[in-house]
């Protein structure tokens, strides 16, 4: 059988400069590498964390002006943290805690294009 490998996941961003500014702060993620085109109609910004192969991909659209319809927002991107009572102190003093869920040890941030990106302790 093929075997595949995963290699990153893709998110369209209104503001390219905030979401980059986010994920820095609120998870370390770094720019790995970029595309832009010579007619500027879009940009490609891979982030990684140094740690694992897996990179998020921020897509950002010349043309597009309107936030992205994130329908029921269903989806979501997990991240796991070392010190998960540091992280979780710098999340709600950036106010960008959106789900909490004690019981299981887990919650949830908002990028600043809605998207929800869970954070999970080391266990």
């Amino acid at each position: 059988m093929t075997k595949f490998r995963f290699v990153h996941n893709n998110i369209n961003v209104l503001d390219l400069k905030k979401s980059m500014e986010f994920y820095r702060e609120a998870l370390g993620l770094e720019e790995v590498r970029r595309i832009e085109p010579e007619d500027g109609s879009f940009i490609i910004v891979y982030l990684g964390d140094g740690l694992s192969g897996h990179q998020l991909e921020l897509t950002w659209l010349r043309d597009w002006e309107r936030p992205y319809n994130l329908g029921d927002n269903e989806f979501h991107l997990a991240f796991r943290t070392d010190n998960y009572e540091e992280a979780y102190k710098k999340h709600r003093e950036m106010n960008c805690i959106c789900y909490e869920n004690p019981k299981m040890g887990i919650y949830f941030i908002n990028d600043p294009d809605g998207y929800w990106l869970e954070v999970l302790p080391t266990r």
